[in-house]
């Protein structure tokens, strides 16, 4: 794979526009809410970066975004007009890919053949159509290079890939077939430091291009990497709203590390033999922005 990374910009997207908004978006599963007062923004050319911990609501909200679960309280935006998916297919066809942990991928596939998975390209007269295989090659091959990707063989089985190399076919694949949104699950989270860097290169190479990418992530290093704007979740709720020059990696990662939890328990923990409370950030050092209205959401 090589370094450069060529921008090609959609001309349909214009940065800053907001692709998709949630204004006080609530998700209940019968008395269970798994979601309350979310207010979200993504906008073209920006990567909206989503923490938080195991259980705190980050696959509910992305599977509202994609089609998966049906919001029950709140507004959904798509290009400003009111939605309410009720299939992946109504997400698709407004241009919101999801980019998941699996890849859904097939490891013994060559790596076209999974460029393509579900949606070949064919040729001949119906009914004795068939595969159009050199076309999918030079087209996969040619999406590949205009995110920067540039396998030796094709042909080679995609699960002889890296993990990141195959992350990154996946989010060429989502660009290819029309995604303005890009929804990444957790996709650093098995890999290595190196590996973990190739996917962050992606992740702006498809900034660049205009797309508005939503990074769920439980690493707050990784996330203010690329980050445009940071969102904490803590059971279901919105603690952190912050564009990037409002926060510190200092301060993301307190967030994320539960420090509003500590801060408060501080004096409870000094009484606590082998507690090294001086470590612990103080009420006033968590002042970041915090989710207010839909107006004020970015």
């Amino acid at each position: 794979m090589t370094d450069t990374i060529e921008e090609h910009a959609d001309p349909t997207l214009h940065k800053g526009d907001a692709l998709v908004e949630m204004q006080d978006v609530g998700k209940a599963f019968g008395p269970i809410v798994a979601l309350e007062g979310i207010n979200l923004t993504v906008r073209a050319g920006e990567v909206a970066c989503v923490l938080g911990d195991n259980g705190a609501g980050k696959s509910t909200l992305i599977k509202i975004i994609s089609g998966l679960h049906q919001h029950t309280e709140g507004e959904f935006l798509v290009d400003n007009t009111p939605v309410r998916f009720t299939t992946p297919r109504d997400a698709l066809d407004r241009g919101i890919a999801t980019v998941y942990q699996d890849l859904a991928t097939v490891p013994l596939m060559p790596v076209w053949r999974n460029f393509f998975l579900g949606s070949e390209m064919t040729k001949g007269p119906w009914p004795i159509r068939r595969l159009d295989i050199e076309k999918m090659k030079k087209t996969a091959d040619h999406e590949l290079r205009e995110m920067g990707i540039v396998l030796d063989n094709l042909e080679q089985p995609i699960g002889t890939l890296s993990g990141g190399q195959r992350q990154c076919v996946a989010i060429a694949r989502a660009v290819y077939f029309g995604a303005r949104v890009l929804i990444l699950d957790e996709p650093t989270a098995a890999l290595g430091v190196k590996q973990s860097g190739v996917v962050l290169k992606y992740i702006a190479a498809a900034r660049e291009r205009g797309l508005g990418v939503i990074f769920i992530t439980h690493n707050p290093h990784h996330a203010y990497m690329v980050g445009d704007h940071f969102s904490v979740l803590r059971l279901g709720t919105m603690e952190l709203s912050a564009e990037r020059s409002q926060i510190t990696l200092e301060e993301l990662t307190n967030h994320m590390a539960g420090g509003a939890e500590l801060a408060a328990l501080k004096h409870e923990l000094s009484q606590v033999s082998g507690v090294d409370v001086e470590e612990l950030p103080e009420k006033e050092d968590l002042t970041a922005p915090v989710a207010a209205s839909p107006e004020g959401t970015s």
